[in-house]
Formats: C-alpha cells, sequence, structure tokens
C-alpha cells in the first residue's frame, strides 16, 4: 500500500534558451529533493530515482505506480534578464487530480529564499491533503548566498554525477571556482574532498596526493561546518573507501543518516562497508533501505546484485545485476559482474553470446582465457596475442589482467601485485576477503597474513546490531487539558466565524487565528479529529451546501455555484469530496432532497 504521505520530486524542465541552464533547473530540483527529506514523517524519493523520468513525458500515475508514492511534483524554470519563473503543479497519482500549482516569478538572486519557500509550500500541501508532518519554520539552507559561486557549484555537481572519472576533474575544477568567489561555501569543499577521494582510490591520480587534497578540503569545509551531513558523508568516505576505516565509516554514516534519515546513498555507504567486512545479511538490509528510498537506482540494483555475487549465488545475481542495467544500459560495474557470474556458472554458451553482443566490455580477449583457465578448459586464444598490463588494468573497475595472472598460475609474482595494491588500499580489492577471482591466493601463507592483518585491525563487531537512526523525537502532541481546550477553542472558533468560506484557507491561516502552532493543529486535527486539515474543512463546506441547496432562496443558483459559495475552490474538489462523503453525486443529492 502507497504512503499518502510520500512525494517524487521530476526533474524541472528547462525553458530557457541556454542550453547551459540545464545543470542550474537539475540543481534546483536536487535541493527541493533534499529540502523534503528534512520533513520527519514525509517519504522523498531520491533524486538518482526521480531523474530516471528527465525527458519522459509519461503519465503520473505511471510514475507514481513505479516509484510508490502518493504525489508527483512537476515543474518548469524558466532564466532571463537576470530573473527567474518557476511554474509547479503537485499532482496526485492515483487519479491525476492537480492537488496545487503556483507561479513564482523572482530575482535570480533570491534563488536561495524561494527554494526554501517552494519546499514548505510544498510540504505543507501535503500536510493540509494527506496528513500530520511536523515541518521546521526553514528546510532548505545552502552554504552560500553567492548566486555565482552556486552556479559553479552545480555545474560541477552536473559533472560529478556522470560518473566518470574524466568529469570529476572537471567537476573539481568547478568546485574549486566556487570557492574562489565564496571561500566560506562549504558544500564544495566536502564535494572537492569526494572528488579526489574517488579518484585516487580507484587509481585514476596518484593515491598519495589524492589522499593528501581530499583530506585537506574536508578539514577546510568541516572549519566552516561541523555539523552538515555532507561532511559527515564526506568524511565516511574518505575512512572507508581510502583508509579502509571500517568502524569510523560506519559512525559517520550513522550521523548522516541522523541528519537526512532519507539519503539512500548513506544506506548503500554502510551496505558496502559491511560488503567489505564480510556481514552480507547486513548488507543486504540496507541495500534494501535504500531501493525503498530510490527504488529506480542503478547503484542499488548493482549493489544488491554484487552481494549475491559475492555469496557465489551467480543466478540471483544476474537478476538484480539485469535490473540495474535496465535503468542504466551503460552501468560498466554491472556490464563486468554479469560476465564474471557467467564465467563461475561455467556457462560457455551464455559467456559467449554476451562477449559478441557487448562491446562495452573493457578486456574481452583476456576475459574469454580467463573462463578456460577457471574451468579448466583447453586454452583455445593464442596467449602471445594477448597483451597483459597488470598495472593499467587497476585504472579500470576490474582489474581483469590481474586475475587472469592469477589463473595462470603465477601465484607468486600475483602475490607481489596484491600485496603492493592491498598497502595502497586500491578501491577494485576492498572486497578481496570474498572476491572468487582470488580464490588460487587463498592458501598462500603470505596471503593469509594479509588477510588477518587487514580485516582484524578494524573488523566491525558481527554482534553489532543493524544501522537504527535513533531521531530524537519533538513531540508536538499536547496534554489532555491542552486538548480540551483547544478543541473547544477551534469548534468555536469556526462556529463564529466560519473560516471555512475562504477558498483561500490554510492550516498556517487557521492555526494563527487561534494562536497555535502549525504543527501542534496538524496533529490535533490528525489525533483528535482523525482528519487531515483539507478534509477537516470541507466537511464544514459540505454541510454550508447543503444548508443553502435546501433553502429556497438560493434555488436558481447552480450546484457549481453554491460549491463555491460553500468555500470550494473547484468542481474537480468538490465532486470529489461530495461523492466520497455521500455516497452519490451532487446531482443526485439534489433530486433526492428537492421539493
Amino acid at each position: 500500500m502507497i504512503n499518502q504521505k510520500s512525494i517524487a520530486v521530476l526533474p524541472f524542465v528547462n525553458m530557457s534558451n541556454d542550453i547551459d541552464n540545464e545543470y542550474f533547473c537539475d540543481g534546483i530540483t536536487e535541493e527541493i529533493i533534499n529540502a523534503l527529506t528534512k520533513v520527519k514523517g514525509l517519504k522523498v524519493i531520491a533524486r538518482t530515482s526521480s531523474f530516471v523520468f528527465k525527458n519522459n513525458n509519461l503519465d503520473v500515475r505511471h510514475i507514481g505506480n513505479q516509484l510508490g508514492v502518493a504525489t508527483v511534483l512537476e515543474g518548469s524554470i524558466r532564466i532571463f534578464n537576470k530573473r527567474i519563473r518557476i511554474n509547479i503543479q503537485l499532482i496526485r497519482t492515483d487519479d491525476g487530480f492537480q492537488v496545487w500549482s503556483q507561479n513564482f516569478d523572482r530575482n535570480l538572486d533570491d534563488i536561495f529564499e524561494l527554494q526554501d519557500e517552494i519546499s514548505l509550500i510544498i510540504a505543507e500541501k501535503i500536510r493540509e491533503n494527506f496528513g500530520h508532518l511536523n515541518i521546521s519554520e526553514h528546510i532548505s539552507i545552502i552554504g552560500t548566498k553567492d548566486i555565482n559561486a552556486y552556479k559553479l557549484y552545480l555545474k560541477g555537481r552536473a559533472y560529478q554525477l556522470n560518473w566518470d572519472l574524466k568529469d570529476y576533474l572537471k567537476a573539481i575544477d568547478c568546485y574549486k571556482k566556487s570557492i574562489e568567489i565564496d571561500s566560506d561555501f562549504y558544500d564544495s569543499y566536502f564535494a572537492i574532498s569526494r572528488s579526489y577521494g574517488i579518484l585516487s582510490s580507484w587509481g585514476a591520480i596518484d593515491k598519495n596526493k589524492g589522499l593528501k587534497d581530499a583530506k585537506n578540503y574536508l578539514d577546510q569545509g568541516l572549519k566552516i561546518n561541523q555539523d552538515s551531513y555532507l561532511g559527515y558523508f564526506s568524511t565516511s568516505s574518505l575512512s572507508f573507501w581510502n583508509n579502509w576505516n571500517y568502524t569510523k565509516g560506519i559512525t559517520y554514516l550513522k550521523k548522516t543518516l541522523h541528519q537526512n534519515p532519507s539519503y539512500a546513498i548513506a544506506y548503500e555507504g554502510i551496505a558496502e562497508i559491511y560488503i567489505a567486512t564480510n556481514q552480507l545479511h547486513k548488507a543486504l538490509s540496507n541495500i534494501n533501505r535504500a531501493i525503498e528510498i530510490s527504488p529506480l537506482s542503478p547503484n542499488h540494483y548493482f549493489t544488491k546484485g554484487n552481494i549475491y555475487f559475492l555469496k557465489k549465488e551467480y543466478t540471483t545475481a544476474i537478476h538484480y545485476l539485469e535490473e540495474c542495467l535496465k535503468i542504466d544500459t551503460n552501468f560498466t560495474l554491472a556490464i563486468e559482474t554479469k560476465l564474471a557470474c557467467y564465467m563461475f556458472l561455467n556457462d560457455a554458451d551464455k559467456f559467449h553470446n554476451y562477449i559478441a553482443t557487448m562491446p562495452q566490455l573493457i578486456s574481452p580477449k583476456v576475459c574469454e582465457a580467463l573462463f578456460n583457465a577457471i574451468n579448466n578448459k583447453q586454452v583455445e586464444i593464442d596467449l602471445t596475442t594477448i597483451k597483459i598490463d597488470v598495472d593499467e588494468s587497476f585504472k579500470n573497475v576490474y582489474p581483469w589482467h590481474f586475475y587472469f595472472l592469477v589463473h595462470l598460475g603465477k601465484i607468486n609474482k600475483a602475490m607481489q601485485v596484491f600485496e603492493e595494491k592491498i598497502n595502497l588500499k586500491i578501491g577494485q580489492l576492498v572486497n578481496f576477503k570474498l572476491d572468487p577471482f582470488l580464490n588460487p591466493l587463498r592458501e598462500h601463507k603470505q596471503y593469509q597474513i594479509i588477510e588477518q592483518q587487514t580485516i582484524s585491525s578494524d573488523l566491525l563487531s558481527e554482534k553489532e546490531e543493524e544501522v537504527k537512526i535513533l531521531k530524537k523525537e519533538t513531540s508536538n502532541s499536547l496534554n489532555k487539558i491542552e486538548i480540551a481546550e483547544n478543541k473547544l477553542l477551534l469548534e468555536n472558533f469556526i462556529a463564529s466565524n466560519e473560516p471555512y468560506l475562504n477558498s483561500n484557507l490554510s492550516l498556517k491561516k487557521l492555526a494563527e487565528s487561534i494562536h497555535l502552532h502549525p504543527n501542534k493543529l496538524s496533529w490535533l486535527l490528525n489525533a483528535e479529529y482523525d482528519k487531515n486539515f483539507n478534509d477537516f474543512i470541507n466537511q464544514y463546506r459540505l454541510q454550508h451546501f447543503k444548508t443553502l441547496a435546501a433553502n429556497p432562496k438560493f434555488k436558481n443558483i447552480t450546484i457549481l455555484g453554491l460549491a463555491y459559495d460553500s468555500g470550494f475552490n473547484s468542481k474537480s474538489v468538490f465532486n470529489t469530496y461530495f461523492k466520497n462523503a455521500e455516497g452519490v453525486t451532487p446531482s443526485q443529492w439534489m433530486k433526492a432532497h428537492s421539493k
């Protein structure tokens, strides 16, 4: 059953003539997603899954079904003459009904306040229509107020999200330019740190220099803001991927999720640490949580497939790898891991067919020779035609040349390479304890020493419980006396002032009228009346409509006219609510009650 307090924010459409504004539109979309994740009790689909629908003109009912959400936010952005115009609409996914729409026209420099305003309105509309949410005064907080620094940050973010090692360097350049404009923009420091960390971990740049630069930028960002969830996430990323410090990695991922419980990538990070420490049941639990938040993330499905690959359940692994590739047909890790599954399944037909139909494969000739070596088949390839370059292969996601060296029986040479790369803590070997390609090395005494030293030096306890984010409950409930007092105050105010006749009445306006915080009024309506705000107010509007309809003085006014006079602001809202409440249409009711 779909959680009614749930939303997917689809990528805002760039309506500007300048194609370079595309990254800016994507950045605003992402910031609104991030802001909404701070509303406790609201399920927000992660960026990765929402952006699957970029440039896809699909029915919102189809999108809602795929993502498991009750509402979808669509919008467009136009930037012209230093002004920005944003048009957005909130739509129900069960029937395509437009809950709310609004146009915003502001100076471009006001984008920071505007993002917060839009995010708060969206949260309010969901609360009014679907039930209680606890909403803070501000939920969108950007680390800069300089529009040019922000633009460069968003441009860098666009490069970084391409997940291409060369684009990471372009991203770093944008982030550095952003800092030149605003030296206190901590998000850019954290982004640079993560970029250097990834590049150095996977061998794209010098390991020691990359790690030093990553640590330097992380420290600078933390001096400005030590409580940012992105700062915690960057600390975790550096601790795990670059230093293989599993405990510190988990600790800072917990802190990340405490600040942002909907940050799906953090759950994936926890899963990756549990994979590296051979706690695969915990890894599965956390990657499943990530998939709940981001059900169309190719990364998450790859990670789940990789867990089953390392469990040696290769057929199940292929299933999840194919789910990943349905979303992103060029996801390199999934492509290569699927090939590895066919190797260990010893399925020659599927293996060779896969190689023939996948031109993206990194080292197909080496992999064919490796398949034969693993499965004790006669080598049908002239090995003299294969150039083995082990160091170069470690610049790719799969070091196929190294694996081939292992299975050629050159154990001593392979052990030298293995020890060298382990000392560098190279990303390709982070899961070496479970990597089936390394099985021939496991009997080697030096391998056993390395494994014991590496894992036991910082092994997470098997008894450690599943990651549970313990959020401090900020209770908005009222005690019994306060409940009675405020119910009486609310009902008397409604009876005396008939605020429901105002079609623009909002929960915040009603709360102000009775001098009660909106969060407390929202709680009161849901806990004591078992209604969301709109249903609570519409019951009074419906009763008012019936009173007017029964009065002969108003017999010449149309049904819709009476509905508007009763406070309803649209025909569809009135008809839907009336039918749900009375079981018949307004016309049928009028006929049954006409004299």
